[in-house]
Parts: structure tokens; sequence; C-alpha cells
């Protein structure tokens, strides 16, 4: 089934889900508690937010592969094929007459930090930041739409730092400033996960619309309406819409903002001027606290299967492939069925061809569970020697919040072919299947659940 919004998605959650009563403020407390969950944990909803009478907020909301398939009505198991064959056809948004995100407008004058309990993370922040915005503009040359999403920093009143370093949208602003006009964009809160994971697929500048992708994900189409003070379309159903510009050819310092990558980043980024915030009655703010499993679960499915699918086009055999948790996104894991190593080295090749973010890649045979670390380091501890299975790549592209990388923005990249040998001493131990479905089930009637 398709859920039209994030609040359908939540109901449907029931033990899933944590509901915490006590005050927390969206100053560094609320940050402190999501990083304390534990991995593959449940959503959290604050209920009461400091400072902000009738507002909630969620958290850790796409932190396990068991709520993001979910939300796709799928199975862990299938949940990389469903994605893959659902993106490869679009299903349109649509508009509406029905827009429960303008249910309260304000178009005065504009203080974001006081409508909005938008979240302070991390000690050394040098303010609030959205981190779980999802950008809407369209092209001024083109018209065409595009979305992802960006951290904004609240600068006091109706002004706001966007980092801006990925296209498409850093590309739109580009070709407003060339007539020296603004960018007009709206930033959606509090979307359905569908929605969410669509804004972080890399489309290509002449992919599909990311908006067509979020319908054929859910299933259903998106609805959409016409934002109060913007050329901008926008969903109808999400919590919160910030309407504003882009300023042409204004820069500012925004940062410290304490990144995925686990390190302070700065920037000197374009400024927002906003224009008007609407919302619903009661809204949900949404918090992606950065370096958590929120964030390592997003990359992995919209970043992670997409590769995945293009690898697919290139190399037979490739079974499986997981961004590893913590990483950033900058360390993949592969499982190859039945490979050779000539079609390992192509594939180290491949992946760095492909996607600059990832530097670390760890190939292993399909008999490796690749989201069990410690089947990984089994696998590079007894299947790998480095003098013989590294490869290394150097003076190539780095990632734009990479420290590592230095002033000259360039990195190097390294592979380990962690395949078997050909001999039976390479044969993985294994349980009987019917001895292992007989423990699984005993320890169910116990109570028992494994993590």
């Amino acid at each position: 089934m398709a859920y039209p919004d994030l609040r359908s998605f939540l109901a449907d959650l029931g033990n899933d889900l944590l509901k915490v009563g006590q005050p927390f403020a969206p100053k560094h407390e609320m940050a402190a508690l999501l990083r304390e969950m534990p991995a593959n944990g449940p959503a959290v909803l604050f209920e009461n937010v400091a400072g902000h009478p009738g507002a909630r907020v969620i958290g850790n909301l796409v932190a396990s592969r068991r709520r993001v398939a979910k939300a796709l009505d799928t199975t862990e198991a299938e949940l990389n094929a469903t994605y893959l064959q659902r993106t490869r056809q679009g299903i349109a948004p649509r508009q509406s007459d029905n827009a429960p995100v303008k249910d309260v407008r304000h178009t005065g004058p504009l203080d974001i930090g006081s409508l909005l309990p938008v979240l302070t993370h991390y000690a050394g922040d040098g303010g609030p930041f959205v981190t779980t915005g999802v950008v809407l503009c369209s092209d001024p040359e083109t018209g065409r739409r595009g979305m992802g999403i960006h951290r904004m920093m609240v600068k006091g009143g109706n002004r706001m730092g966007i980092l801006l370093a990925n296209p498409p949208l850093s590309t739109f602003l580009a070709n407003a400033e060339a007539t020296g006009r603004p960018l007009d964009i709206a930033v959606a809160l509090g979307v359905e996960p569908a929605l969410l994971i669509a804004a972080v697929v890399k489309a290509g500048p002449q992919g599909p619309d990311k908006m067509d992708i979020a319908g054929a994900l859910r299933q259903a189409p998106v609805e959409m309406v016409r934002a109060e003070t913007v050329a901008v379309d926008v969903p109808a159903r999400a919590e919160i819409i910030i309407e504003g510009r882009v300023l042409p050819g204004v820069r500012e310092a925004e940062g410290p903002f304490g990144e995925n990558t686990g390190y302070y980043f700065s920037n000197i980024s374009p400024v927002v001027e906003v224009t008007a915030v609407t919302h619903r009655r009661d809204f949900i703010y949404p918090a992606l606290c950065p370096w958590t499993a929120d964030v390592d679960s997003l990359l992995s499915l919209a970043a992670g299967t997409e590769l995945l699918g293009q690898l697919r086009t290139q190399l037979a055999g490739i079974a499986d492939l997981d961004l590893t948790t913590g990483t950033c996104g900058f360390t993949a894991v592969i499982a190859l069925s039945k490979a050779k190593p000539t079609d390992v080295r192509r594939l180290i090749h491949l992946v760095f061809g492909m996607d600059k973010r990832v530097k670390l890649v760890t190939v292993v045979d399909d008999d490796v569970d690749i989201r069990n670390p410690r089947e990984v380091a089994w696998a590079l501890a007894t299947r790998f020697q480095p003098d013989r299975d590294t490869v290394i790549l150097s003076a190539m592209e780095g990632y734009v919040i990479d420290p590592s990388c230095g002033g000259g923005g360039l990195g190097s990249r390294m592979g380990m072919d962690a395949t078997r040998g050909g001999g039976p001493e390479f044969d993985k131990i294994t349980i009987p299947a019917a001895a292992a479905a007989r423990a699984k089930a005993v320890l169910a009637e116990l109570g028992f659940v494994a993590a």
C-alpha cells in the first residue's frame, strides 16, 4: 500500500515507534538522544518540544532496512530488487485541490528559529541546521524540475545559508545568476520515506524527474500544489513548506556543521531569503542527525542500490552491494557470484569510475553476508593477501566533504579482492538447513527475536 504522507506511515509503525513524552530541547538534547539509539532501533517521536507547543519532532525514521522495506511495501530481502524495478518506471505527480500543508500560513515578517524547532546537533555547530529538507526548484533555462537534500543553516530572521555543492540545483542557481535573477525554491519538510529516498537518488542531468521516481517508489502519484509566494510546486501532504529565493551573487560563511563524516565542515555558501512558511496543524518536524544510522540507511538504499543497478549493466554476476555503516558512503562491499580475478579487477575500476564518493571497496563471494561486519572481516582475514589482492589508484577526484583530501581536492582509491581461492579448503562451514530452521523456531517460541 502507498503511504500518502508521513503521518500515515508513523500510525502504522506500532512498536517500531518510540514516543518520548518528556520535554526535549531542539538544541543538542534531541540529537543526543538520537545518537544513543541502538543500531536497528525504532523511530523516535518527541511529543513535547521545548519552546514549540503543539509541535512534534520525528527522528531515526529510516535508520533500519526493516522500516524502509515497510515504507515501500516490500521485504528486507527484496528491498534492493524492489527499488531497482520501480525506479526504472516513473509515476508522474498530479495536481491536487486538497493541501493540508497550507492549514497554517505565515507570510509576514518571519523568524524561522521561532516558527520551527530546527535542531542544533553538535557542540561545535555554528547554529541550527535543517538537515532533511527536500529542496525543490526549476531550471530557469529549461523549466526542468530538480530536487535534493541540501543542508540549510538558520542565520536569524528570514535568512538561511544553503550548501549547493552538487547538481542539478547548483547548475540551476548558476543559470539564474547568469541573468542576475534569484532562484525560487521551496523546502518540503516531513515527507513520507518514499519521497525522502527519491530526493537523494542520483538521477543525472538527463535522468527522470525525481518526483516521478517518488511516485514509482510509493506506487501512487505524489499530490502537488502551487506554493504561496514562489513559482514552485510542492507536496500537498508534507508537514511543512519553507518558501524563498536564493539571492543572486550573495555568498556568506555557512557552518561549522557536524557533517556525516564525523567532522565539522564550513563553507562560503549561497543565501536564501525566506518569503513564507506553511504547515499542517500540530506539525511534525523531521530530524536527521548527521553521522548516524539514519543517514547511512538513506545513502545505502538510494546511492548504494543505484550504483548496484549501474554495475549490473556492465558486469554479470554481481549479487549485492552495501555501503558500510558509519563510513559516510565512502566504503562499499560487493558480493560476486563465481568471481574470476579479472572480473574483480574490472569491478573495482568500474566502481571508482561511477561514484566519486566511494574510495574503499571490498569484493567478496556471495557466500558472505555483506551486511554482517563479522563475515566481511572474516573474508578479508582468510581470503585476502595485501601484496597480491590490492588495487590502488592515485590522483583521483575527491569528495567535497572528505577532510582527508586536503585543499587540492584530490584523493586515492583502494580496492581489495577478498574472494575465495579455487580449492575445497575455502569451503565455508555451514549448519544444515533443517537444524538451523528448528533452532530459529524454538528461539522464537521462547520469545527471543534476533537483531
